[in-house]
């Protein structure tokens, strides 16, 4: 279903196509939280330590500036995956204000075995498109993304 807005063309194509962005957005996310519950892990949890994995060690502000986190939420994340022994964090000693947060041996461990069990359920929630499609709707996502990121600035 789409908008039932009555404004023009572009305010009606623009709505539907949100209605439908976020609906599968929502509907891949119901997945990949079905396949992360085993594991005692969010999606925001899975996101710090899935960047840990393929970035290396990250301030905790870049860490949520990647994830589209506040200060906040990323903090919480953060606290809990601490908690839990698979990340560790360490003040920078050169700017105080920085945190750089890491993976923990059991974390690395840990996101090494989650890791392979969650790809095959994002994988599959695309396979209704092709790789060319796929491509294009990254390649449109990221820009609409970094418009909404130039709006926020």
């Amino acid at each position: 279903m789409g908008t039932k807005h009555q404004g023009n063309a572009s305010e009606i194509r623009a709505l539907d196509a949100y209605i439908k962005l976020m609906r599968a957005a929502d509907s891949v996310t119901s997945r990949v939280t079905k396949a992360l519950s085993p594991h005692n892990l969010t999606v925001s949890q899975f996101g710090v330590l899935e960047a840990l994995l393929h970035l290396g060690e990250l301030h905790q502000n870049d860490l949520g500036q990647k994830l589209l986190k506040s200060s906040g939420n990323i903090t919480l994340v953060v606290d809990n995956l601490e908690k839990r022994g698979l990340i560790e964090r360490e003040r920078s000693k050169e700017d105080r204000r920085f945190v750089w947060v890491r993976l923990t041996k059991a974390g690395d461990a840990f996101i090494r075995k989650v890791f392979p069990e969650i790809v095959p359920v994002i994988t599959d929630a695309l396979v209704v498109l092709s790789p060319f499609e796929i491509d294009k709707m990254a390649e449109y996502l990221k820009q609409v993304g970094y418009r909404c990121q130039d709006a926020n600035s």
